[in-house]
């Protein structure tokens, strides 16, 4: 598929794609993640058996731009310029930091239909797994020496992956994509803010929310995903069964489709209803 740019407000390009036929859906990844690889592939095939997916890489990733200096406004404004291709109000899913950016985005006013976002990764309380309280410093400074290779291994340490696994990691094929988007790691980290739970910008949501949560997911994610649904005006939950913080597209895409529906069928999203 062609790749496709929107302008967003500061000028800077961003690069989509669009695939399938139904109501549209903007996907939007967390740290790391880009449209070329073959996970988003398999995540937009599935997705468009039942939506027309606008898949876009984020600032700084893949074929978008990268203009400078970052701050996360600019990342909601990226959002809301992929939203507006999208027909000015499509259905969002968004997942891990990407859903934090989302929910953010929802508070500023991004015209969406309905959101889901699945997994924030906000510290609820105090986990004994919670990143360390100078992450976002030492990731930039990580960033400015040049030391990308570091900085992904560091993000991965900081997301619970044993260290044992982050060597074999090295040798494979994700490990070259993810050390060129590495520079964007500090993005991530600036749209987390420590990591802090936002209540107050959750409060100020008036977007249809389901919060997307796995029942084998860590007991961190789970609060976070619970604190959410609570706090967003009107949210509802969903657990996806047997998932974790990887969600495999083949067990998204019938949530997503029955989450969904009352948005994209009746206008009134609200109808979704909580399950566990």
């Amino acid at each position: 598929m062609a790749t496709k740019f929107v302008t967003s407000a500061d000028g800077t390009r961003i690069a989509y794609e669009t695939m399938g036929q139904g109501a549209p859906l903007v996907f939007v990844w967390g740290a790391l993640g880009v449209r070329s690889s073959p996970f988003a592939k398999t995540m937009r095939e599935e997705l468009a058996k039942d939506f027309t997916v606008f898949d876009y890489d984020r600032r700084g990733r893949g074929e978008s731009g990268d203009t400078k200096p970052y701050a996360v406004a600019r990342e909601v404004e990226d959002l809301r310029a992929v939203c507006e291709a999208a027909g000015g109000r499509p259905c969002v899913a968004a997942t891990s930091s990407g859903a934090a950016l989302a929910l953010e985005a929802a508070a500023s006013g991004v015209p969406m239909k309905m959101l889901a976002a699945h997994e924030p990764p906000y510290m609820v309380g105090n986990p004994k797994d919670a990143p360390d309280p100078d992450y976002e410093q030492k990731m930039n400074e990580l960033i400015a020496r040049g030391k990308r290779d570091e900085a992904v291994k560091y993000f991965m340490r900081t997301v619970g992956v044993p260290g044992v696994f982050v060597l074999v990691m090295r040798f494979m094929p994700f490990w070259k994509d993810a050390v060129a988007a590495a520079h964007t790691l500090p993005y991530d980290a600036a749209v987390m803010d420590g990591f802090a739970f936002p209540e107050r910008r959750l409060r100020e949501i008036r977007v249809p929310t389901v919060v997307l949560v796995g029942g084998s997911t860590t007991p961190t994610l789970r609060a976070a995903a619970d604190a959410t649904a609570r706090t967003v005006p009107g949210a509802t939950e969903r657990v996806i069964p047997k998932q974790n913080h990887g969600v495999k597209p083949a067990a998204l895409r019938p949530v997503l489709v029955e989450s969904f529906r009352a948005a994209t069928d009746s206008g009134s999203p609200n109808a979704v209803s909580k399950t566990a």
